[in-house]
């Protein structure tokens, strides 16, 4: 439930608190007021596209925030915690969205940034909004299965899911084989580019790890001579050359000499002896090693050829297959895989069929329950919208739901049925679609009925109406607001209205005016009771000019409202 609208910079809009309370709630103003503009915050707020040109002229932004009760919307909480919004502990939520100039949005829900789809998908679950031009989408078949569906409930509802799950396996079954059935030259084509790709991964007979052992063989290689040189110094001071110089080792040497004269004389110094006869053997043994490497190493320009050849065959075939060699070996297992899936087509082609006509079957039998459970709730909801229609002021009229299985245009999204409401507003005359009987009162009293069955089983908290009594006068227009004071008993209803029938019989009331102030035109709302109520009826009954009559019709109106509808 909304309890509260705040708008800033939106159009006339310089800024606008509104508390919305519970049941029926009405606003009323004068043509022009700004009631649209309030409509297209709320819009904003629930995530609809914005245009700068609703910033008010002058400010470089606009900002629209709302705060929601979510007392009667039960999972409404972990649905924002899927979302990555925490919930808040006093079970309220807030919205937020500014937009600028620049056309950047900033949207927030409980202080977390959030993008405009997922606010729209929060919205959709906070508040329903119709207005004029939602008539003109009864007008389209297409949306009338929609609305037969939602009435259907669960049931329909679980088909058509398992359905739909059914029908993404068997378009992907489709697709599979209409890849394998493609063009003989396409197909020809295909062949060759993955024998191509096969044989040049194959004849590489790359193997795991080899570009970083190639790597090191290069960079060996490339410093082969400074190897040779570094190695050869180090083995001369080690062990010696043909010069009168003393080796390292020779220099151990004559140290172990000098220790052994006295190492039996203190333990400590047998201890320093044992030491430096390890360090002499170690030495000992680096000295191979030093040897062993550098008389290993040699620079062979040919080898240093083939090795950079090499490194750059399997660059090139990254390029092509991955990024490492397990990817291009990867990339081979699957070409394989393709090559022989493509070279067995006719084989798989004739499988694939099979499976397709299989899954042909399995959906036919979702499409058969479906029609079923749609023929008995489209009974259903002839006869609910009937009664809704008689209690408009429409006795006469006469409504069908017309649910027709149309197999030979294949499946789509739900089903194989066309679903189409056709109405007939005068007793002895044939039903016929809504586009071509219905005129703007009608309409609005049969989306009205739709609605008022609709809320029923729609989880929705809140339901805007925003001029839906367009064409509507007299008693039809009393009847209108009695229909919406009735929904208003299981949901917040927000209605604004030029009728004095609809706008008496509201729980709260809220008249939106302007004023000019500083040169420029501002909007303002407030909740109005008593005498200020009265007299706002009293103008929507006898517009500027008001007469005695008016004023007694105006208090006829909010007694009657007061002693018999609540």
């Amino acid at each position: 439930m909304l309890l509260q609208l705040q708008i800033e910079n939106v159009a006339i809009i310089e800024k606008m608190s509104i508390s919305m309370n519970k049941g029926f709630n009405v606003l009323t103003g004068e043509t022009g007021a700004g009631k649209s503009i309030i409509i297209d915050s709320l819009n904003t707020l629930l995530g609809s596209r914005v245009s700068r040109e609703l910033i008010r002229s002058g400010a470089d932004k606009a900002t629209v925030q709302g705060v929601f009760s979510l007392d009667n919307s039960p999972g409404f909480n972990e649905f924002l915690e899927s979302l990555g919004v925490e919930p808040q502990e006093d079970n309220t939520l807030l919205i937020s969205r500014t937009f600028n100039e620049s056309g950047k949005n900033f949207c927030r829900v409980n202080g977390t940034l959030v993008t405009v789809a997922m606010l729209k998908e929060i919205g959709q679950r906070l508040v329903d909004i119709h207005g004029q031009h939602d008539n003109q989408s009864l007008l389209r078949p297409e949306t009338h299965i929609e609305l037969l569906d939602l009435f259907s409930g669960e049931e329909l509802s679980k088909e058509k899911k398992e359905y739909r799950e059914k029908l993404e396996e068997y378009r992907a079954l489709k697709a599979r084989l209409k890849a394998l059935s493609g063009e003989g030259k396409e197909r020809e084509r295909l062949i060759d580019m993955l024998k191509y790709q096969i044989e040049e991964i194959e004849e590489a007979a790359l193997t795991k790890g080899e570009d970083e052992e190639l790597e090191q063989q290069s960079n060996i290689l490339s410093h082969a001579e400074e190897i040779i040189s570094s190695f050869s110094r180090a083995y001369e001071l080690i062990h010696g050359d043909d010069t009168d110089e003393k080796s390292a080792m020779d220099k151990l040497g004559e140290a172990l000499d000098a220790l052994y004269e006295i190492k039996d004389i203190d333990p400590k110094y047998a201890s320093i002896c044992e030491a430096l006869e390890e360090v002499h053997e170690k030495l000992g043994d680096i000295s191979r090693d030093v040897r062993i490497v550098r008389d290993g190493t040699e620079y062979d320009p040919g080898f240093h050829k083939q090795v950079e050849e090499r490194i750059s065959l399997i660059q090139g075939l990254k390029r092509k297959y991955g990024e490492s060699i397990d990817d291009i070996l990867q990339f081979l297992k699957q070409a394989k895989e393709r090559l022989d899936e493509i070279e067995r087509s006719e084989e798989l082609i004739l499988s694939l069929k099979k499976d397709i006509e299989e899954s042909e079957k399995t959906l036919h039998k979702y499409c058969e329950k479906m029609n079923s459970l749609r023929k008995k709730a489209a009974l259903l909801l002839e006869s609910g919208i009937k009664k809704e229609l008689a209690d408009l002021e429409m006795p006469k009229a006469n409504f069908e739901v017309s649910v027709i299985s149309c197999p030979e245009e294949g499946f789509n999204e739900n089903g194989t049925d066309k679903v189409e409401f056709l109405f007939s507003p005068n007793i002895g005359e044939p039903v016929k679609p809504l586009s071509k009987i219905a005129s703007g009162g009608e309409m609005s009293r049969v989306m009205l009925a739709i609605k008022s069955i609709l809320a029923d089983i729609d989880a929705i908290p809140t339901l805007v109406f925003d001029e839906i009594d367009t064409g509507v006068s007299g008693k039809a227009a009393s009847k209108v607001g009695e229909k919406l004071k009735s929904v208003a008993k299981g949901h917040q209803v927000i209605c604004i209205t030029h009728h004095a029938q609809i706008a008496c019989l509201a729980d709260a009331h809220y008249l939106i005016h302007k004023e000019e102030q500083a040169g420029r035109t501002v909007t303002f709302i407030k909740p109005i009771e008593g005498q200020e109520r009265e007299n706002e009826i009293t103008r929507l009954l006898s517009g500027e000019h008001v007469t005695e009559n008016a004023v007694k019709l105006a208090r006829e109106l909010l007694n009657w409202r007061n002693k018999g509808t609540k």
